[in-house]
């Protein structure tokens, strides 16, 4: 009878694991990465034929987090090759996610909170290197990006101008293909050694940002616990990035990180996803001042889809934070940082989003902003940021 028992507990057990590692993964990312139930616009045949002749970018999407093909379509999510091209989208900021604090909460975490990413790496079965190292974390979902452009002739990584050149070329002789750049969310990444940010540019990081939800070793997060700017160790860190080329993004920086930076490198910034604080007044979003003080040095400033950043959740307040930053900040600084893939809820994923340009054209945006907005403005900094080679 005892040994029956036993046996029983221990069947248990392994359907137990089983379910966790074999259904824990994508029950996570459902309940995670959703999609608005409201209705939205519906897309009429003059917009999908504007549509069609964009240069589409998005500067985040937290894709590479999530253990399903980036190279086939997926029930789940809002992002994988096959939803780029339905969308027409020509370019995406594929952005590695190392380590989040339980709650995620935007107005304070501390940094020695509960860690998702481990739990998440343990139930996706990660390579054991990523347990402890958040520079062998980054550095796997950077690998899982360039395998699926490996493994597909419509998926292309881009490290430099020549190869964003390409990129644009084949597009407009009508294939089908995405460029994939690839990114940091948080520069905790580098297990503060800064010997990791050659490492990392040599496995195909162009962007870094410098922190997510909390300080790091590199200074302060917007939701920290600090508010303090560049530590030394974060002032060796931009150096180093900025000697390679390496764009650098501020996207959860306190604003004492971005004032520091731009004190010491008054270079172009990325804010790669974000609202205004003067259209969505949330602790997600900086000041409006900062955000001047990054525009003014030429940087860009990726949009979100969701609304913690726009305070809304549908096609209009994307339109309505987009606008905004246009009149605010003016047309060359504004572009689509949607956060897809990120633990939120976007009112479509890529291969709907013709429904913004629906939107944007619906708000009597010209067609000239629209371009700009949707990709332009994205194209021309690369072609100014990237690297000549290599």
């Amino acid at each position: 009878m005892i040994r029956t028992i036993l046996f029983a507990l221990g069947l248990l057990s392994l359907i137990g694991v089983s379910v966790v590692f074999g259904l824990g993964p994508a029950l996570f990312e459902q309940s995670m990465n959703r999609l608005t139930v409201d209705s939205q616009p519906s897309v009429d045949s003059t917009t999908l034929a504007l549509h069609k002749t964009l240069v589409i970018g998005d500067l985040h999407a937290d894709t590479a987090l999530w253990q399903r093909p980036i190279e086939s379509r997926s029930n789940r999510g809002h992002v994988d090759l096959e939803r780029l091209l339905e969308g027409n989208i020509t370019l995406q900021m594929f952005t590695t996610v190392t380590k989040s604090p339980r709650g995620q909460n935007y107005e304070e975490n501390s940094s020695e909170a509960f860690d998702n990413i481990s739990l998440l790496a343990l139930i996706q079965r990660w390579p054991a290197a990523t347990r402890e190292s958040l520079a062998e974390r980054a550095l796997y979902q950077a690998d899982r990006i360039t395998q699926a452009a490996a493994d597909s002739p419509h998926l292309q990584v881009v490290l430099n101008q020549d190869d964003l050149e390409n990129v644009l070329a084949r597009r407009t002789a009508g294939e089908p293909i995405v460029g994939a750049l690839i990114g940091t969310e948080g520069s905790h990444a580098l297990d503060v050694d800064v010997d990791n940010v050659d490492r990392l540019y040599a496995a195909g990081f162009r962007m870094m940002s410098l922190q997510h939800f909390f300080d790091n070793a590199l200074g302060g997060s917007l939701h920290g616990e600090s508010n303090q700017g560049l530590t030394s160790f974060g002032e060796q860190a931009v150096d180093r990035m900025i000697a390679l080329g390496i764009m650098i993004d501020v996207a959860h920086s306190s604003e004492a990180v971005v004032q520091d930076l731009l004190a010491r490198h008054p270079v172009p910034l990325i804010v790669s996803h974000t609202g205004f604080q003067g259209h969505c007044a949330s602790p997600r979003n900086i000041s409006d001042a900062t955000m001047e003080l990054i525009t003014t040095a030429g940087g860009l400033i990726g949009v979100g889809f969701w609304d913690g950043a726009i305070c809304g959740d549908d096609v209009d307040s994307i339109v309505g934070a987009i606008r905004y930053g246009i009149d605010r900040f003016g047309l060359e600084h504004i572009a689509l940082g949607s956060d897809w893939d990120g633990a939120i809820s976007a009112p479509f994923d890529a291969a709907n989003i013709a429904q913004l340009t629906q939107g944007l054209l619906d708000a009597e945006f010209s067609e000239a902003e629209i371009r700009a907005v949707m990709g332009g403005n994205m194209v021309r900094f690369l072609k100014n940021h990237l690297p000549q080679g290599g």
